[in-house]
């Protein structure tokens, strides 16, 4: 049996070298085991790490956008040197299998991308002569310190969402990771650390809700971005924004994909596979309703069926298509929710609690699930499950669907299958929902355009990454200047340089 690691904060470039007085348990999900113990920070600590950022911030601030891309150049090629190397520890700690874990990365690597552009977006805006010798013009600064407090479901890329946009406008993050997965957050921070950010700019702190209420209580810290279950969500919001902050909190969902009669049904029933089991369901933007009109609804149903037949689940080091449950108590939450929708009368088509794992006896396993002819008043239908477990909802037409979608108090993800360009448009238009995808499962944007839901799957008027993220990160400066003199700047013939 392998040694238990110890996993610890990180401040600037430095690890903690105190003793903590509570940890808790990581697991290895395919086997059951313990394979690290990671420490979970005082509210002491927290603050302490967050005077340290403080100092690093007002430094950082003040170097040049030059400096700055450089840098962001730089993490962008060693994190894309090392994606296998964060896969695998994504694997190790939340199960996902290798393929998924390299294309969570992968995703997380394109906002890097995208703020290696960030002198063109902290761009301001210039008009001369608004008055006889008086010009105008707007400057985009840096808020100082900020917080990122990030899920188990993708500890890569969710973290990405928020840190390179962040450090790239001029300031430090203390970020919090999920307790389940930590080892992914601190191997990037130390890929950071190789591009050559300054100590002090990127600090990692571990822990659960007393590392959380410090960072929203920490007067110093001057926004938040979380990403995480609604009530979560929702208490992060308020704390937060009443101490002051900024707050963007990121929801649960209950995403549906509707399925019209004209639709391609082969492609439909691949999409609804591949959005329902991908991660073992452990995804915000997964499809965990199908909402099929009833004219095609048994062929569908059957065709989906077949699918899953082919589908193998185990360790996700192993080549399975998908991996275990990030942990026992998930595993369990998710078994009732399959008790629960069948005692309600759903049609149980695949029981995911049968079959066969290809992992270890002890691993957190639960196989895909298909209920059919679900009702809208089943716990199965309500409830962001968060696990592989898809149900069918029949409708009568593209109305019923469309308020059945309406109707729920998420809106965070959403997406239609038809050869009808009129019917699509007519979706885009009317669905009350964040993020839509036309014969597109899992519609997540690219990174320039910005990730974000409605209703109960959004705290907060910013989302993450894109445009959106540059002004969450920044405070806007409006200069009014005149100047009665001219000055003179002295003879240099060199060819300008910026540093």
């Amino acid at each position: 049996m392998s040694s238990v690691r110890r996993i610890t904060h990180l401040i600037g470039h430095s690890a903690w070298e105190g003793t903590a007085e509570r940890t808790g348990d990581v697991y290895n999900p395919a086997t059951g085991q313990v394979t690290g113990r990671v420490d979970f920070a005082s509210s002491e600590l927290v603050d302490e790490i967050v005077a340290a950022a403080a100092v690093a911030a007002e430094r950082w601030g003040r170097e040049s956008l030059a400096k700055r891309t450089q840098v962001l150049f730089a993490f962008r090629q060693l994190l894309n040197d090392n994606k296998e190397r964060i896969a695998a520890l994504i694997t190790a700690e939340h199960g996902k299998v290798t393929s998924d874990a390299i294309g969570e990365v992968t995703r997380g690597l394109e906002v890097a991308e995208f703020a290696c552009g960030i002198p063109h977006l902290l761009k301001g805006g210039y008009s001369e002569n608004v008055s006889t010798g008086v010009d105008a013009y707007s400057i985009l600064q840096p808020l100082g310190v900020v917080g990122v407090i990030s899920p188990f479901n993708f500890p890569a890329m969710v973290p990405m969402w928020f840190v390179p946009i962040a450090v790239a406008c001029g300031n430090a993050v203390v970020i919090k990771p999920s307790e389940k997965d930590p080892s992914v957050v601190n191997a990037v921070a130390e890929l950071w650390r190789e591009a050559g950010l300054p100590d002090g700019v990127m600090n990692v702190v571990h822990g659960d809700k007393e590392a959380v209420d410090a960072l929203l209580d920490n007067g110093t810290v001057k926004a938040i971005s979380f990403v995480g279950s609604t009530p979560i969500a929702k208490y992060v919001y308020e704390r937060g924004t009443a101490n002051g902050k900024r707050v963007q909190a990121l929801g649960g969902a209950k995403n549906h994909m509707l399925v019209l009669p004209d639709a391609d049904l082969d492609l439909a029933a691949d999409a609804a596979v591949n959005a329902g089991f991908g991660s073992a369901g452990e995804r915000c933007m997964a499809i965990s309703v199908l909402l099929a009109v009833e004219s095609i609804a048994d062929e569908l149903v059957v065709k989906i069926t077949e699918r899953m037949a082919t589908l193998t689940t185990g360790d996700g080091t192993t080549g399975c298509d998908m991996g275990p449950i990030v942990t026992g108590q998930a595993r369990d939450r998710i078994v009732g929710y399959i008790e629960q929708g069948a005692a309600a009368g759903a049609e149980l088509v695949v029981d995911g609690r049968d079959g066969e794992f290809h992992g270890e006896p002890g691993g957190f396993f639960v196989g895909p699930t298909l209920f059919d002819r679900v009702s809208p008043d089943m716990s199965i239908y309500t409830d962001e499950i968060f696990g592989p477990v898809l149900s069918v909802v029949r409708v009568g037409s593209y109305d019923e669907g469309l308020a059945l979608i309406n109707s729920s108090p998420y809106g965070n993800g959403t997406a239609i299958f038809t050869n009808d360009g009129g019917a699509a448009r007519r979706f885009q238009n009317e669905v009350q929902v964040g993020m839509i995808g036309i014969n597109v499962p899992i519609p997540v944007p690219m990174a320039y355009y910005s990730f974000g839901g409605w209703k109960a799957s959004l705290f907060g008027d910013s989302h993450a990454h894109g445009i959106e993220g540059v002004h969450f990160f920044t405070r806007t400066k409006a200069v009014t200047q005149r100047w009665l003199d001219p000055s003179h700047g002295g003879l240099n013939l060199g060819f300008p340089q910026n540093t």
